[in-house]
């Protein structure tokens, strides 16, 4: 259902008014407003009957104005994710991700040092060194540890220290 002569042609209610009010009052403690004319607009918005009449008051007046006479902000619609297309030459290992960050280090590199130099050399390469410390103290697990962990390395690659992905 529309409304005849548009949104100013709706009648407002007491909660509109008083919203009008406490507005006009905030321009008035700002020093926007003399005293006089303060007196005028409130006596006016008292006597409103459609939003029209309670517009008029704010047209010359900056912000804050009351709720009702604010129009609504749309949010822009959430961005797509980019659709994944994979490299050409990437045949094994997971995909790499739209704007993801690569290491510098390498993950062939890592999973070598972790099978042939155990104790964690590995994971001090790329900078995992919490786990690195834990198999030095460990012994590489007693070597399994690092035995396991070389060739994991080496099938699906893994992170460096700041949590970029080891490059192929």
């Amino acid at each position: 259902m529309s409304v005849p002569g548009g949104p100013d042609s709706v009648r407002v209610g007491t909660t509109e008014r008083e919203d009008s009010m406490r507005a006009l009052g905030e321009h008035f403690a700002q020093g926007r407003l003399p005293i006089s004319e303060y007196e005028q607009r409130v006596g006016a918005a008292a006597d409103a009957v459609t939003r029209g009449d309670l517009r008029v008051l704010f047209a010359d007046l900056p912000a804050p104005h009351p709720p009702f006479l604010v129009p609504p902000t749309w949010a822009a619609p959430p961005p797509q994710p980019l659709p994944y297309y994979p490299p050409a030459n990437q045949a094994f290992g997971p995909p790499v991700q739209y704007g993801e960050m690569l290491s510098d280090r390498s993950k062939v590199v890592a999973g070598l040092l972790q099978i042939f130099l155990p104790f964690g050399v590995g994971r001090f390469y790329t900078g995992n060194y919490g786990i690195a410390i834990a198999q030095l103290v460990t012994c590489g697990g007693f070597g399994i540890w690092c035995l396991v962990d070389g060739i994991v390395l080496l099938v699906s690659g893994g992170h460096d220290g700041e949590g970029r992905r080891l490059r192929d």
